[in-house]
């Protein structure tokens, strides 16, 4: 699948892989960050944003995605970071392309199955009517007894076209469908460690990336640096995105 793209900057190549439930557009302020510096390409995950919906979300799947897409710019080698489900993403497309990653970064996710309630989200999403009178705050009221937090419900609600063409721009069938695949991790076949320079950029607040991951990154990844960005949570990018601008160009540039 060719995935929709944002490209700015002019440089060697970095792309951007954005977290569930986002897009190319929520990483716009890293892409303008690292402008300066690289030709950014953030990228649309399948069944996100612009980019096509299809059946089928696992890892492997979607990796093969990115690394067609990357492919069809006429790049042959590239960095790459992705947060969340894009770092998971871009995990696996380094584990199977190791010749395509020059340089991999990985925001606050690490490569194990974790157990989130993200499916409860999606049947929230999927119970809003989009009828002609809908508004966002009626919205974001259906979603309020599912989605306890402000701050999610607004990133969700990000997704809500509202408008003639009412629509959401997430596929909501498919990744709910989805679902424990994007929660699982699994060795790509015959895996070898990626042994390009890997690094694990973690939120100081955030659980994602606990010691009990260490040794599944110590097993994928043979040349690994970690930094925390203290005060920030999963949602680094957004809550301190000065110091993960400055992490990713200095380790991109290295």
């Amino acid at each position: 699948m060719i995935l929709n793209t944002m490209i700015t900057g002019d440089g060697p190549p970095v792309v951007l892989l954005h977290g569930l439930f986002g897009a190319a557009r929520n990483l716009a302020g890293l892409s303008r960050g690292l402008s300066a510096r690289f030709r950014v390409v953030a990228m649309d995950l399948r069944n996100h944003g612009e980019s096509p919906r299809a059946a089928g979300m696992g890892f492997e799947v979607m990796a093969a995605d990115v690394a067609e897409t990357i492919a069809r710019l006429g790049i042959t080698q590239a960095m790459v970071a992705g947060h969340s489900l894009g770092g998971k993403t871009a995990m696996m497309l380094a584990l199977m392309n190791p010749g395509l990653v020059a340089r991999l970064a990985v925001l606050d996710i690490a490569p194990v199955s974790y157990n989130h309630g993200y499916d409860k989200y999606v049947q929230a999403m999927q119970a809003v009517v989009l009828s002609p009178d809908l508004t966002r705050a009626k919205a974001d009221e259906i979603l309020a007894p599912v989605v306890r937090d402000a701050a999610m419900r607004a990133f969700l609600l990000n997704n809500l076209v509202l408008g003639p063409n009412m629509r959401w721009r997430v596929g909501l069938d498919e990744i709910g469908a989805a679902m424990p695949d994007l929660l699982a991790w699994r060795d790509p076949p015959a895996v070898s460690p990626y042994r390009g320079p890997t690094l694990f950029l973690a939120g100081g607040l955030s659980d994602y990336v606990t010691p009990y991951a260490d040794a599944a990154i110590s097993r994928l990844f043979a040349d690994v640096r970690r930094v925390t960005v203290e005060g920030a949570s999963h949602w680094l990018h957004a809550e301190k995105p000065g110091e993960v601008v400055a992490s990713l160009e200095g380790f991109f540039s290295a």
